[in-house]
């Protein structure tokens, strides 16, 4: 049965490890209707619209929104 010629340092192992608890903060770009920071991909909170149409009713767009 194999086993490893040599123990592992704490430092490899806790190196080795660490890579599961990495977070990685969530890209934000400016809506290009409203300029609010928003995700990509995804409705923008502040004003509703989604690739030029408004999707949801808010209260920033008014009362033609969504």
């Amino acid at each position: 049965m194999a086993v490893p010629k040599r123990r592992k340092s704490s430092s490899k192992r806790d190196m080795r490890r660490a890579q599961h608890d990495k977070v990685t903060a969530p890209n934000i770009v400016p809506c290009p209707h409203c300029s609010a920071p928003m995700v990509p991909h995804r409705v923008c909170p502040a004003c509703g619209y989604y690739k030029g149409k408004a999707v949801l009713k808010t209260e920033a767009s008014g009362p033609s929104g969504g």
